[in-house]
């Protein structure tokens, strides 16, 4: 499967954004799914994970509440809503796909990736 995600910008702090990974060459329903992230300097980290053919959602501690993971078979894409967005979301944000049948939060589980979008949040 190849990922393609987008919907990254600046934004201020408050704001929100919309990011897509939209998949192709296969249905995602197949995959398990996952947006993670990659700020300045940091390693990469887990903020949301679900199955493509549906289920519980998971989100990290730190994006709980704000952050809203969904999917669009018909388009065969997922999304991520981002809410309240504090300077601290400031990341590169990729969308992972894998065939294993659980959710990891360790991104070297994952086998495909999209190429990341850049999300700045402003003070």
């Amino acid at each position: 499967v190849q990922l393609q995600a987008s919907g990254g910008g600046l934004v201020q702090a408050g704001g929100s954004l919309k990011l897509s990974c939209a998949a192709s060459g296969r249905a995602f329903t197949s995959y398990v799914l996952a947006w993670f992230r990659q700020g300045p300097g940091k390693e990469r980290e887990f903020v949301a994970g679900t199955w493509g053919s549906g289920g519980s959602i998971f989100y990290s501690d730190s994006v709980k509440g704000r952050f809203t993971m969904s999917g669009d078979s018909a388009k065969n894409t997922v999304y991520l809503q981002m809410n309240s967005l504090k300077p601290e979301d400031t990341a590169v944000y990729y969308c992972a796909a894998d065939q294993k049948q659980y959710i990891s939060h360790l991104a070297h589980e994952y086998e495909y990736w999209g190429q990341g979008t850049q999300v700045t949040v402003s003070s």
